[in-house]
C-alpha cells in the first residue's frame, strides 16, 4: 500500500519540492499504519523515533542515509545494518514492522534515504495531532531558564492552537546562530522573534528603498 502510494514521486526535484515530497510520504506511512490499528501506529512510531536517534548517533549509519552515490546492493546492505539496530533496540527484541521496512525501501528504491529525517518529523507531527498533542520548539541562542519556558508554557496554553490541544509540550532549541529574541515553531506556524529576523527585515527594506 506504501510503496503504491509513493511510486509516483520522481527524485532530482529541487529542496523546496524535497520537503513536499517528504511530506507526502509521512503522509503515506501514517495513513497505513492507522489503517493497520492504533497500537501498529504507535510501534511505527516508537520504531521510527529509533531511526532518527540511530541515524544521528552513528556516524556511519548517517553517512549512509546521505550518501546518493551508494549501489542497489549497497543500500540494501546499509538498511540491513540499520533494521538489526532497530530489532536490537526495541523491548523484547522485536522484528521491525514491515510498514517501516516499507517505508525505508521504498525510500532508497526512489533515492530518497536523504530525506528520512523530513519524512520522520513529517509523521511525529501527524501523530501529535491525532493524539491531541502540540509541540511548540523554542529555538534560543542560549538554554532559557527554566522560570522563562514556565512562562512561555503559561502563555501558550491561553493561546487559541494551546486551548484545543489536550497536551502541549514545550521543548528548548539551542541555536547560537539566532541573534537575541527566540523563534518559536508550533504546527505549521513560525514566530520569528529574533534580532536576525529584523535585521533582516530591515536590509530588505532599505535595498528596496535603494
Amino acid at each position: 500500500m506504501l510503496a503504491r502510494k509513493v511510486a509516483s514521486l520522481a527524485p532530482g526535484l529541487g529542496q523546496r519540492a524535497a520537503s513536499a515530497i517528504a511530506l507526502k510520504y509521512s503522509s503515506a506511512v501514517y495513513g497505513a499504519a492507522l489503517a493497520k490499528s492504533p497500537a501498529v501506529l504507535n510501534k511505527v512510531h516508537a520504531e521510527l523515533a529509533t531511526v532518527s536517534s540511530t541515524i544521528a548517533g552513528d556516524a556511519e549509519l548517517n553517512t549512509f542515509i546521505h550518501n546518493p552515490t551508494l549501489s542497489a546492493n549497497e543500500r540494501n546492505a546499509g538498511l540491513t545494518t540499520l533494521y538489526s539496530r532497530l530489532e536490537a533496540a526495541a523491548p523484547k527484541k522485536e522484528p521491525v514492522s514491515e510498514i517501516t521496512k516499507n517505508l525505508l525501501g521504498v525510500l532508497s528504491e526512489n533515492g530518497r534515504l536523504a530525506e528520512t529525517q523530513g519524512v520522520i518529523e513529517g509523521f511525529n507531527e501527524l501523530v501529535e495531532k491525532y493524539r491531541g498533542e502540540l509541540t511548540v520548539v523554542v529555538t534560543s541562542a542560549a538554554p532559557l531558564p527554566k522560570d522563562v519556558l514556565s512562562r512561555l508554557e503559561t502563555a501558550l496554553k491561553q493561546s487559541q492552537a494551546g486551548q484545543k490541544a489536550k497536551v502541549l509540550k514545550v521543548t528548548n532549541k539551542v541555536n547560537p546562530t539566532v541573534l537575541g529574541g527566540l523563534v518559536v515553531d508550533f504546527g505549521d506556524k513560525t514566530i520569528d522573534l529574533s534580532v536576525q529576523s529584523r535585521v533582516t527585515k530591515l536590509n530588505s527594506v532599505m535595498q528596496q528603498s535603494i
